[in-house]
């Protein structure tokens, strides 16, 4: 037990080791795809800007505009087919789809793509787009959205430019704010007021000082174009990452701990069961609350270890049981025979030596009898036996043990009782069947008219009624009948009742217990009762009609 606890606090261990691999893994994974949001995001409202421009543009005009960019930027700018970019599918559908995509190509430096006119139908890869070559991507993309926007404001009257610069922010997608701000309202020191006011682009740091402010003047008009704040993307660090790794393994192993705890707990139980039973305490039992029957596999193992023990113990009692009764059994013809055997050396004439044989033989037979029924029972008894399954003729089935059984007590009148076929009118010709071991039901319903006729003062009847999926054997008998209270009794092996029906009647208790379990191999139940017809006892077995429907 303990190294398979081993084993499993081990693999846990492993699991752990594994999980933290992982979440290094994820993590950068998703700094990566941060990082790659953070730049389209950056880039996506300027280049979406210059290629709005571009395409209202013939091929002189798209030259001038890149050359005038460029020096602008100081970053090279080129129109170029999708084809040439060499861009995967995932690529070429985001720009199909008005997306920006940035692919880094350094520490600090990106290609940028927007597309500019679409492909053909036929061959999307003849879409021109735009790309830049992108260094200190926040600065120098800071710089084009105020000179691109600086051309867009100062075409429209001063009244105009604020609602003008929200529809562009809006359109254009920019990932940043910005804002026009009169100079007196502006927050910075005399120098950097004064080189807006002389036409210069003024880069301010934010209150926190992590982020920074791109200010430029919008010509002669009295405001101040302001983009930002600006702030610098920021991967998560590795010390966050070991704490939340470090943490989030604790939390597992205490939760892996707990449930490991309380499953050893449950299976020492189990083990101490299970110690207990083969030290011959058959009665101890898995308590069930505990073990949480039927709620997981614990639950159910022990579920099935109460089973397998109650199965175990009734087979041992049944076994005692047996032994019991068999040498008490035995007793009687074995002193029989001892007794004949004196009496034959004793015997003085052949007619007495005779008289004693015949009764040593009668008891032999009793003897061979009883050890067939004990073998029988134990075949039972034990596990399923072989049952080969066959459509019987019931109608064949009684006349057969009726020439059987009714020439050993004259005096008895054994005959068909009530014949019923639910599906077909008795007399019609046809076959009355179920489905049975032939062998086994023969010898269920041999014991059971063997016993009515043992028990009965002159008349015993065979019947049984037929359905579309049951089937009922009835036998009856004008005996004495057998009392209510030993109804649930009758069919316990060796079992003999105080009335008429005693040793002295015949038996040897056996009979209706191999009924009892013959009938149970074939999926029904063996039933006693009153006879309706002839007053005594009514033995009856019901079982499914077809075996497929067992």
């Amino acid at each position: 037990m303990n190294s398979i606890f081993l084993r499993i606090y081990g693999g846990m261990l492993g699991v752990l080791v594994l999980v933290a691999l992982l979440g290094v893994l994820t993590l950068h994974l998703v700094n990566a795809v941060r990082a790659d949001r953070y730049r389209e995001q950056l880039a996506h409202g300027t280049f979406t800007l210059m290629a709005d421009n571009l395409r209202g543009m013939n091929d002189i005009e798209r030259t001038r505009a890149l050359a005038v960019w460029e020096r602008l930027l100081g970053i090279p700018l080129t129109l170029q087919t999708a084809e040439r970019a060499h861009l995967d599918g995932g690529a070429r559908s985001r720009l199909s789809r008005g997306q920006v995509v940035v692919e880094q190509t350094g520490p600090h430096a990106a290609q940028v793509f927007r597309e500019v006119e679409p492909g053909l139908s036929g061959n999307p890869s003849s879409g021109l787009l735009l790309t830049g070559e992108v260094r200190q991507i926040s600065e120098q993309l800071a710089r084009a959205t105020i000179f691109l926007l600086l051309d867009e404001l100062v075409r429209l009257p001063v009244d105009e430019q604020p609602a003008r610069l929200e529809a562009l922010r809006q359109s254009k997608g920019f990932g940043f704010d910005m804002q026009l701000i009169r100079l007196e309202n502006l927050d910075v020191d005399d120098d950097q007021r004064r080189r807006i006011d002389e036409g210069d682009t003024v880069m301010a740091l934010g209150k926190g000082g992590d982020s920074i402010r791109v200010l430029s003047g919008v010509g002669e008009t009295p405001w101040v174009l302001e983009i930002g704040p600006l702030f610098q993307m920021n991967a998560y660090p590795p010390e966050l990452l070991i704490l939340i790794a470090f943490l989030g393994l604790c939390l597992i192993g205490l939760v892996v701990y707990l449930l490991v705890r309380r499953l050893e707990h449950r299976l020492r139980g189990l083990e101490a069961a299970a110690t207990q039973i083969a030290q011959g305490s058959l009665e101890t039992r898995v308590p069930v609350a505990s073990a949480g029957a039927g709620a997981d596999s614990v639950g159910r193992l022990a579920s099935a270890f109460n089973g397998m023990a109650e199965h175990l113990q009734r087979s041992l009692m049944i076994q005692r049981e047996l032994v019991r009764a068999v040498s008490h059994e035995l007793r009687t013809p074995v002193a029989r025979l001892r007794f004949g055997l004196e009496m034959i050396n004793d015997a003085t004439n052949p007619e007495a030596r005779h008289k004693y044989m015949v009764g040593m033989d009668s008891d032999i037979q009793d003897l061979d009898k009883l050890v067939d029924e004990m073998l029988t029972y134990a075949r039972l008894e034990q596990g399923a036996p072989t049952l080969n399954f066959q459509r019987i003729d019931l109608d064949a089935l009684i006349d057969q043990v009726i020439a059987e059984l009714a020439p050993l007590r004259p005096n008895i009148s054994v005959r068909r009782g009530e014949c019923v076929d639910a599906l077909h009118r008795v007399g019609s010709g046809e076959e009355h069947w179920v489905e049975a071991e032939p062998r086994y039901l023969h010898r269920a319903l041999q014991n059971l008219v063997s016993n009515a006729m043992r028990h009965a003062e002159s008349e015993v009847r065979i019947g049984y009624q037929l359905s579309e999926e049951r089937c009922r054997i009835d036998v009856d008998d004008n005996g004495p009948g057998v009392p209510e209270s030993a109804w649930e009794r009758i069919f316990t092996p060796f079992m003999r009742l105080d009335d008429s029906r005693t040793r002295a009647s015949g038996g040897h208790g056996l009979g209706l217990s191999i009924v009892r379990r013959i009938i149970h191999w074939h999926g029904g139940r063996a039933l006693i009762g009153r006879s309706h017809t002839l007053g005594g006892a009514c033995f009856s077995l019901a079982w499914p009609r077809k075996q497929g429907d067992a």
